[in-house]
């Protein structure tokens, strides 16, 4: 204590001798304290809050000439994007290259490394490029044999056949069914799988038959029924179907709803379905699989993403625009080649919530173009002006099935007929072909179209 006191007496004589120096000392001090804390705080922190992950899985196979999709990776610093500073490096067996290079089976390692501030890593992807084959995939969008717009699409993904709905009156059996047996369609008379999308007849009267029309479930074995999660459906039409559909399940197929499926709430119910070497089927969700769609049956349908290789292949059935609104919400949807125009070309579907996400290049209606069956309003008939005016704004490449005309027998003419779209390997639009039976035409050169519509000014 008796130094401490010596100490403090010099101190406060020093002080006293020499007072600006002392306070120049002190203001240094709380200065270097202030100076300190900021330092620890901004500067030298401790623990800073970071992340450095992958976008995407450690590691993946891609097919040979296939497109190369660089996941990469992310970062953040204290909350803010520091990605910029990733520095990306590939090598294949240990040589330095510039990137994949997808024209040659071979392995190669992608790595990624950051040293920003205290956030120093690395993380490595391993990338296998394979010899694989993807299999053949095909879209036919069926004329129906009559006037009325209704949808049967047949899809053949290698040796599996599929059909989702049977369309537009039972009488259409007939011609469904002729078609599902031309030569290399349904050539062991079984479908693998069924979808059938919602419960109004030009969708599911195909199903059901008349007394001299066998219908479908009585013409082709079934392996698997996909269906509708809820419905409001009355109609003896819908209660001949559900008879139908379970003398099929008494017989041996399987029977799922969607949201069966995509809960794989059910055993053998999937929400993806491995259907040929490259090509999978995924059952989407939307809220009205279990929310009440407020009287619209149409926003009960099933909605399905085909992919194969790195095309994606889309149908939403007859959804509309709360039901489209809700697929964009719950799901991460691509970009797609082809899309099946929603709701026979409505107004009140293809909204731009979806268009804007799935960017399709390709779009197939099925409806009989003009027909005053549904919706009266001039401009408002399928495919309406709203629609073609939405989907104008990503493809010319639209074609329809088919044209209403009260003066041809029937009442009814082909546009493109049926209208089948082929893809040998799933590599973009570089294989991806589409003919119609009658006409290769896009609408917009139709002289119906001329006639009724307008194509749309893109957008800037």
């Amino acid at each position: 204590m008796a130094k401490k006191s010596k100490a403090r007496k010099k101190a406060e004589r020093a002080a006293k001798k020499h007072p600006v120096a002392a306070l120049i000392i002190v203001l240094l001090l709380a200065a270097l304290c202030v100076g300190g804390y900021f330092a620890y705080r901004f500067y030298l922190e401790q623990n800073p809050e970071t992340s450095f992950v992958l976008n995407g899985p450690d590691a993946y196979t891609i097919a040979k000439n296939s497109v190369y999709d660089e996941k990469g990776a992310t970062a953040t610093y204290n909350g803010e994007d520091v990605s910029s500073e990733i520095e990306t490096s590939y090598s294949k067996d240990g040589v330095p290259c510039e990137t994949v290079f997808t024209a040659e089976p071979g392995a190669y390692e992608v790595r990624y490394e950051i040293s920003y501030k205290k956030l120093e890593a690395s993380l490595t992807r391993l990338v296998t490029v394979s010899e694989f084959e993807t299999a053949s995939f095909s879209v036919s969008f069926l004329e129906l044999g009559n006037k009325y717009t209704g949808d049967s699409v047949y899809v053949k993904a290698g040796e599996v056949d599929i059909l989702i709905d049977a369309g537009s009156r039972q009488s259409s059996a007939s011609a469904i069914g002729d078609f599902l047996r031309q030569e290399g369609n349904v050539e062991d008379g079984k479908l693998e799988y069924v979808i059938a999308t919602h419960a109004h007849q030009d969708h599911i009267a195909g199903f059901v038959g008349t007394s001299s029309v066998p219908g479908i479930f009585d013409q082709f074995e079934t392996g698997t029924i996909i269906d509708f999660a809820k419905t409001e459906a009355t109609s003896s039409i819908y209660t001949n179907y559900v008879a139908k559909r379970d003398a099929e399940v008494a017989s041996g197929a399987k029977h799922f709803t969607a949201l069966e499926c995509y809960k794989e709430s059910v055993e053998g119910a999937q929400r993806v379905y491995d259907l040929a070497p490259g090509i999978t089927m995924e059952i989407l969700y939307h809220k009205f699989y279990e929310e009440t769609a407020k009287g619209n049956e149409n926003d009960y349908s099933v909605a399905l993403l085909f992919t194969q290789g790195n095309n994606h292949y889309l149908f939403t059935g007859d959804l509309e625009e709360d039901g489209e609104a809700s697929l964009v919400e719950k799901n991460d949807l691509p970009e797609v080649v082809l899309f099946k125009g929603a709701h026979h070309g409505s107004y009140t579907a293809n909204s731009d919530a979806l268009l804007s996400v799935i960017k399709p290049k390709v779009v197939c209606i099925c409806c009989c173009a003009g027909t005053t069956e549904f919706r009266p309003s001039v401009g408002n008939e399928f495919p309406a002006q709203a629609a073609v005016n939405r989907l104008g704004q990503y493809t010319e490449r639209i074609y329809v099935t088919s044209l209403w005309d009260p003066d041809a027998e029937g009442g009814v003419r082909s546009l493109n007929g049926t209208i089948t779209c082929r893809s040998s390997f799933g590599n973009g639009l570089e294989d991806f072909v589409v003919h119609g039976s009658v006409s290769d035409t896009i609408l917009k050169d139709t002289e119906w179209f001329k006639a009724n519509r307008t194509w749309p000014t893109r957008a800037s």
